[in-house]
């Protein structure tokens, strides 16, 4: 038996365009001879949905786009995630922040079987994830039964995304029941790690049911998220057949009596890279945005940035703007004209100095423009001004905080973090200098040498130094993770970091305003900041 998977890169609420994806893929699925062809979960909606699951008419039209893709399923069987409007639920009808967005119509997330032009059978998703950047609960019921159904004279375990992760539930019972094939549709994001977790568990349910598996993942960006695809076929002996490319769409086929390949890479930087480049992509294609603007400093963050955008872009719809002020070091330039040549992207240069002295004057009879005032006024220079060169060429700015920055509030709200997008925001500092040398490992060295040594700096007063103002990265950005992405107190991190742990911890706190404010943050840890982190701005509990 031959079967594809319909690796596919949707834009949620493209109905018609998301239809025209499967339909191409179902027309090549039978040209290359395929029995079965499996797509992810919610192909034909995007993933996530999110309110447009409550939007009026919305389901509607998804149900007129969808009946092309049952009709389609003549002369080959096709098993794709969608969703299913049944039942009703309680619901609050006299509140209407609550009676204008639900109302008693249960919603399904399932995965349904097609075949001949009709519904043959469906899988409803039992566990709703309702935690990180996961919201199902606010939109689906979750299902009580669990089918096994009949294909080909093969006994089908079908399920959706997250029942694949339990111990118990619905692949259990399909594996008690004795399943020829278990067939699990996902939109599962990406994060440095996450490919390997779900091979293991691909692995121990192949080889626990005695089944071929098939587990078919989205690919591409969706605001701050990137699903990475790698869609992949075990046989019962938990061997690969089939390892599709991650963060690339296609229809990927394979044999189930071929012989077996070697198993995917473990992921890395290199996948991180990819997904980065994804997400600045798709980002700016799905939105219809011409080209971007970044604020080229001279250092390893607007670097890095930069080179991620020419590579997602291409060079010439980056636009590279280098803004000295009266601190800037002569490297600086030097380096920044290095860049550009290496990238091949326009580089305008805009001084700061005058327009700094005038609204030192505006504001000279009022206060006094030093100290942190001063500075953070040259940033808020830089920010109108990237912004209006954005304004001009119908572009967004793309912001080149890192993750220790933003976690620590070392930034300046409406200057160095205006944008639309936050492509690094997701990587502590020493990871920024880890992708910095991929890059530069790639071919002809980009990022000059003198970005990669010279010790950080704002450059916002004379001789600064980020570990002047900030615990060195080397102790700032494993103490980050600890805080931010494990969730660990800081009373258990005092032991490992001394008293430094209760001076992030304050920042950390105290800055959640300005995250709130941040651009979207491209997702490629377990836990960024953005729609995955949920802290109150105002409270005053200090663990």
């Amino acid at each position: 038996m031959r079967i594809a998977i319909g690796q596919l890169n949707p834009t949620v609420g493209d109905l018609p365009a998301n239809r025209a994806r499967i339909l191409d893929a179902i027309g090549e699925a039978k040209r290359r001879g395929a029995n079965l062809v499996v797509f992810p979960e919610l192909a034909l909606l995007g993933y996530p949905p999110r309110d447009l699951l409550l939007q009026a008419g919305f389901l509607d039209a998804a149900a007129r786009e969808f009946a092309s893709v049952v009709e389609a399923s003549r002369n080959i069987t096709v098993i794709v995630g969608h969703v299913l409007r049944g039942g009703t639920r309680p619901a609050n009808l006299a509140d209407p922040s609550a009676a204008a967005f639900g109302g008693t119509t249960a919603l399904h997330n399932v995965a349904l079987l097609l075949a001949e032009g009709g519904v043959v059978g469906h899988q409803t998703k039992h566990r709703l994830p309702s935690f990180d950047v996961f919201e199902e609960e606010r939109y689906f019921t979750s299902g009580k039964e669990i089918a096994v159904l009949e294909w080909n004279r093969l006994q089908l375990g079908l399920s959706v995304c997250e029942d694949f992760w339990y111990d118990e539930g619905v692949l259990a019972a399909q594996a008690t029941a004795g399943v020829d094939l278990l067939v699990n549709v996902s939109a599962s994001p990406y994060f440095r790690g996450k490919p390997g977790l779900r091979y293991a568990l691909a692995r121990k349910w192949a080889e626990r049911s005695g089944a071929l598996l098939v587990y078919a993942n989205l690919v591409g960006g969706q605001d701050e998220l990137v699903f990475d695809g790698g869609s992949f076929a075990l046989r019962p002996d938990g061997r690969f057949l089939l390892s599709a490319p991650r963060f690339a769409e296609g229809l990927f086929t394979f044999d189930t009596a071929g012989p077996p390949i070697e198993p995917p890479p473990s992921d890395g930087m290199p996948d991180v890279e990819a997904a980065l480049t994804t997400g600045i992509r798709d980002y700016f294609a799905k939105n219809g945005i011409r080209g971007c603007v970044v604020g080229v400093s001279g250092g390893v963050d607007s670097a890095v940035v930069t080179a991620l955008a020419c590579r997602a872009l291409g060079p010439d719809r980056v636009l590279g703007a280098f803004l000295p002020g009266p601190y800037t070091a002569d490297e600086s330039r030097a380096e920044a004209i290095q860049l550009a040549a290496a990238l091949g992207f326009r580089l305008v240069e805009i001084p700061i100095d005058a327009i700094l002295a005038t609204l030192r004057a505006a504001l000279a009879p009022q206060i006094t423009v030093e100290g942190l005032v001063a500075e953070n006024l040259q940033a808020r220079i830089r920010g109108i001004l990237l912004m209006a060169l954005a304004n001009a060429l119908g572009y967004a700015v793309l912001s080149c905080g890192n993750k220790s920055e933003l976690a620590t509030g070392y930034n300046t709200l409406y200057g160095d973090t205006v944008g639309a997008l936050a492509p690094i925001g997701d990587l502590v500092k020493a990871e920024v200098y880890e992708l910095a040398r991929l890059i530069n490992a790639q071919g002809p060295p980009i990022i000059p040498e003198g970005t990669l040594t010279r010790p950080p700096s704002a450059e916002l007063r004379p001789g600064q130094r980020d570990d002047e103002d900030l615990p060195p990265y080397d102790l700032l950005d494993p103490l980050v993770r600890a805080l931010v992405e494990e969730n660990r107190p800081p009373a258990e991190l005092q032991p490992l970091f001394g008293n430094v742990v209760l001076d992030v911890a304050s920042r950390l706190r105290r800055s959640e305003y300005k995250r709130k404010q941040l651009p979207l943050v491209i997702k490629v840890s377990p836990k960024a900041f953005g729609i995955g982190r949920r802290y109150p701005i105002t409270h005053r509990f200090a663990p």
